[in-house]
C-alpha cells in the first residue's frame, strides 16, 4: 500500500459496534498536499472513519495507511506527525488554555514555536489566561484548533472543526486551513456544512450510511445542488410560464403574485428569465445538506 504521493488510504474499511455495522467497506484515497473534505449527514460514519484512521478505535476489517504507516502497527509515530481535532472535544478544566497548550507542546517534544501559538490565539480571539472551565463551547473549540495546528504537522485531521463558532471565526479557521496547505500540510476534514467544504476543498468524499457514495469535485456538487427561492411579483404571473424555466419547479403559489420555487443546478437561467417579469422581491436560501443527500443519495 506504500505510495509517497498518498497521505491517507483505506481499502475495505469495516467497523462494527456490537451488532451494529457503522462502516461497510470504506475506500478512500487522499493525496499529499490536498485539502480533502469529508461530507455526510450526522450519523453517516464520518467520525468512525476518522477514529479508525488514528486507531483510536480498532477496525474490524480492511486496510488503513496514514503517511505510509498502518496506524494499528505504529500509533505513536502517527500521532507525532498528525494534528487531530476531535469532534467531541474533552479538555482538562483544571488548567487554563495556556497551561494546556504548554502540556500538549511538551508531549510533542516542544516542537511548536510559542510565538506561532500566540499568533493563532490572537487570530482566533482566544484568551490563553482564562481557565478552561470558564470558557464557552466556542472558545474551547478554539483551544482544540490551536493544539491541532500549533506544531505545523504534515497531516491535519479535523472533525467538524467550525461547530460552535460564529461566522467570522469560521472564516478565520478556513483561512488557517488554506495557510496550512501552503506550508505543505495535507488536510482531511469532515463537515456537514457544504458551503465551507466548497470554499476550501479540492475534492470531497461523500459518505452516507457507512458507505462512500461519491468522490467528487465540490464544484460539481454545487452545480447539482438545490436552492429555494420566494418570488413576489407586482402583478399576476402564470405559474406554467415559471415552470418552463430550466431546473425550476413551483412548490407553492399565492394568488399568482407570490411563488415558492425550487431550483436544481445553476441559478443563471432563472435570473435571466425573471428579467421579463415585474419582480418586487426575491429571496433565496439553500436547503440543508441533509435535504441534498435525500435528493441525490436516497437510493
Amino acid at each position: 500500500m506504500a505510495n509517497n504521493n498518498v497521505a491517507i488510504r483505506t481499502q475495505g474499511l469495516v467497523k462494527f459496534y456490537g451488532d451494529f455495522q457503522a462502516l461497510y467497506g470504506v475506500d478512500l484515497e487522499v493525496n499529499r498536499g490536498e485539502i480533502f473534505g469529508f461530507l455526510g449527514p450526522n450519523g453517516a460514519g464520518k467520525t468512525t472513519t476518522i477514529r479508525c484512521l488514528l486507531d483510536l478505535i480498532h477496525r474490524n476489517k480492511g486496510e488503513v495507511s496514514v503517511l505510509g504507516i498502518d496506524p494499528r502497527e505504529d500509533p505513536v509515530s502517527i500521532k507525532v506527525r498528525v494534528g487531530y481535532m476531535p469532534g467531541e472535544l474533552h479538555l482538562d478544566d483544571s488548567l487554563n488554555a495556556e497551561g494546556l497548550l504548554h502540556y500538549f507542546n511538551a508531549l510533542r517534544g516542544k516542537s511548536a514555536d510559542w510565538s506561532y501559538i500566540s499568533e493563532l490565539a490572537q487570530r482566533l480571539s482566544l484568551d490563553l489566561k482564562r481557565p478552561i472551565r470558564n470558557l464557552s463551547h466556542g472558545n474551547k473549540q478554539k483551544v482544540g484548533i490551536v493544539q491541532t495546528l500549533m506544531h505545523k504537522p504534515e497531516l491535519i485531521i479535523m472533525d467538524e472543526p467550525t461547530q460552535g463558532l460564529d461566522p467570522l471565526m469560521q472564516q478565520e479557521v478556513l483561512k488557517l486551513v488554506k495557510e496550512a496547505q501552503a506550508w505543505g500540510a495535507t488536510i482531511f476534514f469532515s463537515s456537514h456544512i457544504m458551503s465551507e467544504v466548497e470554499a476550501v476543498a479540492e475534492r470531497v468524499g461523500i459518505i452516507r450510511a457507512g458507505r462512500i457514495v461519491e468522490v467528487a469535485d465540490p464544484k460539481k456538487l454545487g452545480s447539482r445542488s438545490l436552492r429555494r427561492a420566494r418570488i413576489r411579483f407586482q402583478k399576476n404571473v402564470d405559474r406554467a410560464r415559471i415552470e418552463e424555466i430550466k431546473g425550476v419547479s413551483v412548490l407553492s403559489e399565492s394568488n399568482g403574485r407570490e411563488m415558492l420555487i425550487q431550483v436544481e443546478g445553476e441559478m443563471d437561467a432563472l435570473i435571466k428569465a425573471l428579467s421579463a417579469y415585474p419582480v418586487s422581491d426575491f429571496e433565496t436560501d439553500r436547503p440543508s445538506l441533509e435535504e441534498i443527500f435525500l435528493a441525490y443519495y436516497e437510493n
